[in-house]
């Protein structure tokens, strides 16, 4: 399996479990995924915007969430562990309705215990939007029987 067919499918087992990532994030499209990286992006819409209509901070705050979690299911891991820190740092206004955001997010450390994720957002022209980090729990992640830890660190991907 590859890494994007993976993640993907991570993905969509939260967008079929979870009661929040699929009434706010549903139309969020994981573009490209290799292991360790994931990009994604989102079209912006009426639910993910604040009253000056331009995209919600709390949406950001969702998908640095969500795109750790994703980092985390790059390097194999299908039960992504729980969070112990997020952090949001918010640069310029992210867009608006009809507008596109776009995400880069790494897992630059994976252990036993924690997995560190970093995020970028930017928009269609490059503009950095804002930034983000997520420190994840992953003990307990590493018993889900849906792990390919193993063939994610074997694969040879461009």
């Amino acid at each position: 399996m590859t890494t994007l067919r993976f993640v993907r499918s991570v993905w969509e087992s939260f967008r079929a479990t979870s009661g929040l990532e699929p009434r706010l994030l549903n139309n969020l499209r994981v573009t490209a995924a290799r292991p360790g990286t994931v990009n994604f992006e989102l079209d912006i819409q009426k639910e993910h915007t604040n009253r000056l209509s331009i995209i919600h901070g709390g949406t950001i705050a969702s998908m640095v969430d969500l795109g750790g979690s994703l980092a985390v299911a790059s390097r194999g891991l299908f039960a992504t562990g729980v969070s112990t820190d997020l952090n949001v740092t918010y640069l310029n206004a992210g867009g608006r309705v009809g507008d596109k955001i776009l995400a880069e997010v790494t897992c630059d450390k994976f252990g036993k215990t924690l997995a560190f994720t970093n995020i970028l957002f930017t928009n269609p022209k490059g503009d950095v939007v804002a930034r983000g980090s997520h420190t994840k729990y992953v003990t307990l992640a590493w018993r889900d029987p849906n792990n390919i830890v193993e063939e994610i660190n074997n694969l040879k991907e461009p």
